[in-house]
C-alpha cells in the first residue's frame, strides 16, 4: 500500500515529515520542564507546611503533629484559604479549580493559549492551599503547570495552533 506523500511511485511508509521530529523534540523540551517544575511545585508545598505550622523557611520534612501550634492548628487551613481568595480576587480568577479541567478547557476552548500569569500563581496558590491543609492533591496543579509551560513555550516558538495542542 502507498502512503499519500508517496512520490514518484515510491514506498514512503517509513518515513515522516521532518515537522513532526522538531515538534516531538519540542514536546521533550516541554515534559523535561514540567518534570522540574513539578519537583519544585512539591518542594514549594512542604515549604508552605512548614512556614505555615512551624513558622520555619526550610524544606525539611518536619511531623504535623509536633506544631507547635496546638488547637490553633485549625486556623492555618482558613488563613491559607484567605490568602489564595486575595490571589484570586487581586492576582487571576483562572487559578481557582483543581487544574485538570481548566487545561482540558485551555486546549478545547481557548487555542491552547494559558497567560503567563496563571502560570506563576496557580502553583503558588496551589502550594498555599495543599501546604496550608487544604482538601487537594498535587496532581491537579502539576499537570495545570505542565499545561501552562506547554503553552508558553509554544508561544515563544513559531508552531500552529493545532501542534501547540499535539
Amino acid at each position: 500500500m502507498k502512503s499519500a506523500h508517496a512520490g514518484n511511485g515510491h514506498l514512503r511508509d517509513f518515513t515522516t515529515d521532518p515537522r513532526v521530529l522538531i515538534i516531538a523534540a519540542i514536546a521533550v523540551v516541554v515534559a523535561t520542564a514540567g518534570l522540574f517544575a513539578g519537583i519544585a511545585l512539591l518542594k514549594l508545598i512542604r515549604l508552605a507546611t512548614n512556614i505555615a505550622y512551624f513558622g520555619q523557611f526550610t524544606l525539611a520534612e518536619l511531623r504535623l503533629e509536633d506544631t507547635p501550634l496546638g488547637y490553633a492548628a485549625v486556623l492555618v487551613p482558613v488563613i491559607g484559604a484567605l490568602v489564595i481568595g486575595l490571589m484570586a480576587r487581586f492576582g487571576s480568577e483562572k487559578i481557582r479549580g483543581h487544574g485538570i479541567p481548566e487545561a482540558i478547557e485551555a486546549i478545547l476552548l481557548g487555542r491552547s493559549r494559558l497567560d503567563a500569569k496563571v502560570a506563576v500563581l496557580k502553583p503558588l496558590s496551589s502550594a498555599i492551599s495543599i501546604g496550608s491543609g487544604g482538601p487537594f492533591g498535587a496532581e491537579g496543579p502539576i499537570i495545570m503547570t505542565g499545561g501552562a509551560i506547554g503553552s508558553l513555550i509554544a508561544q515563544m516558538l513559531p508552531v500552529s495552533d493545532h501542534e501547540s495542542k499535539t
